[in-house]
């Protein structure tokens, strides 16, 4: 049996320590944070859930969520401005119209770092998924696409290889070679992040096979396309 002082001592309950309040976020961090979680969300979901279900699947009350964007679309605009118009490089179109280096240079470096983008699991699974079922967000992100890049790669193509310019349909025709090129670099990532099946490590070396046969070929392509 315990002495008076010892029951005393041991009847006193531990009060516990203080714990740190969490840290309040300035409206711009939490609006970051929320397009964050939902670009995560529709990289592996999709764009099919509800605005509640939205905001309990990443994590925010519905009002919260209506506070900074007042419904799904507006959301989404958000996020195809930080995973497609945020991470486009002005100095893409820059490199492919410098004339004082090769153009087959040229089309490496832009195709290297273009490929660090675009090969990212949630810029491929959420173009896949927006191509399905929110109509019109790939089409802006294409249209830039073919005036910026695609323009300009024909346009330094006819240059090298000595090539009238093109009748409107000749055009289209040319439109569809260069897309060989991109698409056979993006069904990489499509391989990955939406099939999960495994590809080459040295996506470098990859890209540059590529180009290669897309190089030996423009010539005689180009040419064919006027015949």
């Amino acid at each position: 049996m315990g002495t008076p002082a010892t029951k005393k001592a041991s009847s006193r309950v531990a009060t516990p320590a203080p714990t740190a309040p969490t840290p309040r976020l300035a409206p711009e961090e939490r609006e970051q944070l929320i397009v964050q979680k939902a670009i995560r969300y529709f990289a592996e979901h999709g764009f099919g859930a509800s605005t509640r279900d939205l905001a309990k699947e990443i994590g925010v009350s519905q009002p919260l969520l209506y506070r900074y964007f007042p419904n799904k679309q507006a959301l989404a605009d958000r996020v195809f401005e930080e995973v497609y118009l945020s991470r486009w490089n002005p100095e893409w179109e820059e490199i492919l119209a410098d004339r004082k280096r090769p153009l087959a240079e040229r089309l490496h470096d832009f195709y290297q770092q273009y490929s660090k983008v675009i090969l990212q699991r949630d810029w491929i699974r959420i173009f896949i998924h927006a191509g399905l079922s929110r109509e019109g967000i790939n089409s802006r992100y294409l249209t830039r696409l073919r005036e910026r890049i695609f323009d300009v790669v024909l346009a330094e193509l006819r240059r090298e290889f000595k090539v009238a310019a093109p009748t409107p349909q000749q055009y289209e025709d040319e439109i569809e070679f260069v897309w060989g090129l991109h698409a056979a670099i993006f069904y990489v990532g499509m391989r990955k992040s939406v099939y999960g099946l495994p590809v080459p490590q040295d996506i470098e070396r990859l890209i540059d096979q590529k180009l290669h046969a897309f190089m030996a070929s423009a010539p005689s392509v180009l040419k064919n396309i006027r015949k």
